[in-house]
């Protein structure tokens, strides 16, 4: 179930990175793990470093992906940004956005991608 899962993260992520790259986004890195978590994406927007969370969802039951992403993952995508930073300081002094791309629709199917810029903020 777990590696099911894990092809399905792959899938979408790589789904959300072609789009992002056919909108003018340049992707600079993918699944960036730390001890503090994980950005799924990594790319530059003109002058922007957005930060994009990938999220999956078969159906729009419980809440459908945009809604999959709480308070607590937020909070440890930012965390993890803020070790990105540390690691890459070549990207230190940029404006951070925090954008959110859906994947909607079962694997295989009819998905639906749905951008959301800015979707949340660091505090």
């Amino acid at each position: 179930m777990a590696d099911l899962r894990r092809q399905r993260g792959t899938q979408s992520e790589r789904l959300a990175a072609d789009f992002l790259q056919g909108r003018g986004l340049k992707v600079l890195a993918r699944n960036f793990r730390c001890k503090t978590g994980e950005l799924d994406l990594v790319c530059l927007d003109h002058e922007v470093l957005a930060i994009i969370e990938v999220r999956q969802r078969g159906s729009r039951e419980f809440g459908g992906a945009l809604q999959s992403v709480t308070w607590c993952k937020q909070r440890k995508i930012i965390r993890a940004t803020r070790f990105f930073l540390q690691r890459q300081a070549g990207w230190q002094g940029r404006a951070v956005r925090f954008d959110v791309v859906a994947v909607e629709g079962p694997p295989g199917g009819a998905q639906r991608l749905v951008w959301v810029k800015d979707a949340f903020r660091a505090t």
